[in-house]
């Protein structure tokens, strides 16, 4: 079974940019610019009832079209640095849509998600990389704010695998305050999803 998450796409455009903040860093694993992405809500492994009720609640998620945007360089780990990401400036939209993907989640009969939301986009995963080589990564590379609209928001499956892709989009969900335009969710009348039976 795959894992499971909601995100939002980085624009090519961007992505592009980010990939140029690739530079020596030892024990960095830059993230391919294809996998760049914003993660909503982190499902997991779940059986396929779950994922179905999963994506008829996401599919029920009405959103207007937002601005976001990317506003500078950070890491997780402190002294046991473990990525380096963008990090995306926090806004009411982007919040409401990730607590309704948690919503979804607990529609679907998942736990709430008890983590807090720190929107970001992971671009090198990193392991026994010194905090002080972090240190000076940063200070030397420059992230130059980057703003897009989103649109829509996506359903990723993933294998396992060490991280950082590949992705897959299972359904893609516009953000448009009208229903009867609204296009996503899955057609429950194609092959099966995820490689099970409906």
């Amino acid at each position: 079974m795959p894992r499971l998450f909601t995100a939002i796409e980085i624009p090519r455009s961007i992505a592009d940019r980010l990939s140029m903040l690739r530079a020596g860093l030892s024990g960095a694993r830059w993230i391919d610019p294809e996998n760049y992405h914003l993660t909503l809500r982190f499902i997991g492994d779940v059986d396929g009832a779950t994922a179905r009720h999963f994506t008829d609640a996401l599919g029920d998620i009405l959103a207007v079209p937002f601005r976001l945007k990317l506003n500078g360089l950070d890491s997780f780990g402190g002294n046991k640095p473990r990525a380096i990401f963008a990090s995306a400036e926090p806004s009411p939209e982007l919040e409401a849509l990730h607590y309704a993907c948690d919503a979804a989640a607990r529609l679907a009969g998942m736990p709430p998600e008890r983590r807090n939301f720190k929107p970001h986009v992971t671009v090198a995963r990193l392991r026994g990389t010194r905090p002080e080589a972090v240190a000076a990564y940063m200070q030397n590379v420059g992230l130059v704010s980057e703003a897009f609209t989103v649109t829509r928001f996506v359903l990723y499956s993933s294998r396992d695998s060490v991280g950082g892709g590949p992705y897959v989009v299972e359904a893609a969900y516009d953000l448009d305050d009208d229903e009867d335009d609204y296009c996503g969710g899955y057609d429950f009348d194609q092959p099966p999803l995820f490689g099970i039976d409906r």
